[in-house]
């Protein structure tokens, strides 16, 4: 059983460690819950799994953690070009991308 409990906790830290690299923008652009909401509701889904072992509380931080993983972070990763800090970065694009798209040399 302890071996759930920590396979939830990591789930939850991931989670966490994702939603912190996404920058605010993309929530908004994404049109999910700001990042702020994101942060203390997977923080809190941490903070429970690691204090307060009740399993109630750790079944409804798993339902969080997933629904961040199913729903937000694809949408987060669409409006951020794949990206998403270090993770999500699929090769991709050309040698003169620059940060807000193609750079054509003032043509």
């Amino acid at each position: 059983m302890w071996l759930l409990f920590t396979g939830m906790l990591m789930l939850a830290v991931v989670a966490l460690v994702m939603a912190a690299l996404f920058r605010d923008d993309a929530y908004r652009a994404a049109d999910k819950k700001n990042k702020g909401f994101w942060l203390i509701i997977l923080g809190v889904t941490v903070l429970v799994n690691l204090v307060v072992p009740v399993l109630f509380l750790q079944l409804a931080g798993l339902v969080a953690t997933i629904v961040f993983f199913v729903d937000v972070r694809p949408a987060l990763r669409q409006v951020s070009g794949g990206g998403g800090g270090r993770w999500g970065r699929r090769g991709g694009g050309s040698s003169s991308d620059g940060p807000y798209g193609p750079y054509n040399g003032g043509r």
